[in-house]
């Protein structure tokens, strides 16, 4: 990976996070927390797809599953942070 995709990698994850914590109504981790969130969002959303056999496909697809992955993280952080 060369320092343009991971800049781009990072800005996507960014991008993911700040969508998730909007959707949520949340107020956000900060621009280091989005990425974070995001990225690993995107593998969770992954590894979710990846069990009920769905695929996506380009960009934009990825996209979807990188918010849907996010979203059931911040989800789960806001459960356990009550807790």
């Amino acid at each position: 990976m060369n320092i343009i995709n991971l800049i781009l990698f990072l800005a996507v994850g960014a991008v993911v996070g700040w969508i998730a914590g909007n959707l949520l109504k949340g107020s956000g981790f900060g621009l280091i927390g989005n990425m974070i969130v995001g990225v690993v969002g995107a593998v969770f959303g992954g590894f979710v797809f990846g069990l009920f056999g769905i695929t996506t496909g380009g960009f934009f697809g990825s996209v979807v599953m990188a918010v849907f992955g996010a979203v059931i993280l911040l989800y789960l952080i806001r459960i356990l942070k009550k807790a």
